[in-house]
Formats: C-alpha cells, structure tokens, sequence
C-alpha cells in the first residue's frame, strides 16, 4: 500500500511539473509577429499614394508605423538619467529603423535629397509634403482631359470611344469616384457633330444602359 501511494505520488508530482513548466513555457514565448509584407518597390517619384498606402502597411507589419507620426519622447524633469536614456535610445533605434525602411525604398536621386531627414516623421512629412501637391495636380489635369475631350467625325468613333475610356481608368485610378449611369452620359453627350440624330435617340431612350451597351450599340451602328 506504501509503495502504490508512493507511486501514486510520484506520478501526481510529475504531472504538477509537467503543467507547471508547460505553464511557464507558454507565459516565456512571446506572441508571434505578424509576418512582414512584400517589401515595395523603389519610389521613383510617380504614383505616390499607391507607393505611400504600401510603404505605411509595410511599416506596419514591422511595427514601426508610430514614428512617422512622432516626435522624440519627451519626459519629465524630475526622470531618473539612467531612466530617461534608455527611453530616448530605445526610441531613437526604432526610429532609425523606420526613417531607413522608408529610404531604402527609394531611387537612389531621391534617397540622395531626403537621407538628410533627421527623423522618420520628417521624412515622411517631406515626402507628403512634395508628391501629394503633385498628386492632387495630376488630379486636375486629368479631370481636365475629360471634360475637354471631344469626339470628331474624322476620326473613328470606337477609337476615341476607347481613349476616353483610358481617361476615365486614370479618373478611377486617382480616386475620383465616377458611377457608370454618368460615364454612359458622358460618352453620349461627346459624341460627333454627325451622330446627333443617335445622340438624340439614345439621350431619350428610358431604358437604362450600361457602358458595355452602349459600346456595342455604337460599334453596329
């Protein structure tokens, strides 16, 4: 009866350290990190909201987003210096890895302007500061080249046809919201002096058409 209880015992009291050190284990092991994303490409100057929308995920997945909003920490006077120069290197290291992940995924002109950046937050605000302008600018003109666009009776309709709709994509592409009842509208209303009579007709048609239908109808006419 000793021996079975001791047995007994011996069993339980491994069993104890078997969940004890599980136990610990799995308190000591730190939660996985969400995986790093593709890397993007290098900024070359164009397309910069694309460019940025990547880059701010890639800072993400590193967990290195904060910085391109903050500032040195700042603390308060009575910190301990031991206290406060670990909190400021700790800080200035990650920002460092920031500010040279967003570098590196610059061409090598605009990586030799902007490596002077002294902070990631710099950086990125330099950055938004000079491509952001042109990308609204870019939103103009391109919003320009619809509105101007006219079609010719020298020319086939189902060509121009095909380069307003190149012009609507790089509406689409900056953002601009343009719903397809207003495309077909559009492409309606910049038919040729010489397609009136069908302009008219289709202007006065009730039933609603998609883009695609009216593409086809243009193209058997």
């Amino acid at each position: 009866m000793t021996n079975e209880n001791q047995t007994n015992g011996s069993v339980a009291g491994t069993g104890a350290t078997v969940t004890s050190v599980a136990a610990s284990s799995s308190r000591s092991t730190p939660a996985h990190a969400m995986a790093p994303a593709e890397k993007p490409g290098k900024f070359s100057g164009i397309d910069f909201k694309r460019w940025q929308m990547k880059m701010l995920f890639y800072l993400t997945t590193l967990s290195l987003q904060r910085f391109i909003k903050e500032d040195p920490p700042v603390m308060a006077e009575n910190t301990p210096d031991d206290e406060r120069l670990v909190v400021t290197e700790a800080w200035k290291h990650s920002d460092f890895l920031c500010k040279n992940y967003i570098l590196s995924c610059l061409e090598d002109g605009l990586y030799n302007v902007y490596s002077v950046m002294e902070t990631s937050k710099a950086l990125w605000n330099a950055l938004e500061k000079k491509y952001k302008t042109e990308d609204a600018g870019l939103k103009k003109f391109v919003a320009a080249r619809f509105l101007d666009f006219k079609m010719i009776d020298t020319r086939s309709v189902i060509t121009q046809v095909q380069e307003l709709q190149v012009i609507v994509h790089d509406l689409l592409a900056e953002g601009m919201v343009i719903n397809e009842a207003f495309q077909v509208a559009a492409f309606i209303e910049k038919l040729p002096p010489l397609w009136k009579d069908f302009k008219n007709y289709l202007k006065h048609k009730r039933k609603e058409m998609t883009l695609e239908d009216l593409i086809v109808r243009l193209r058997i006419k």
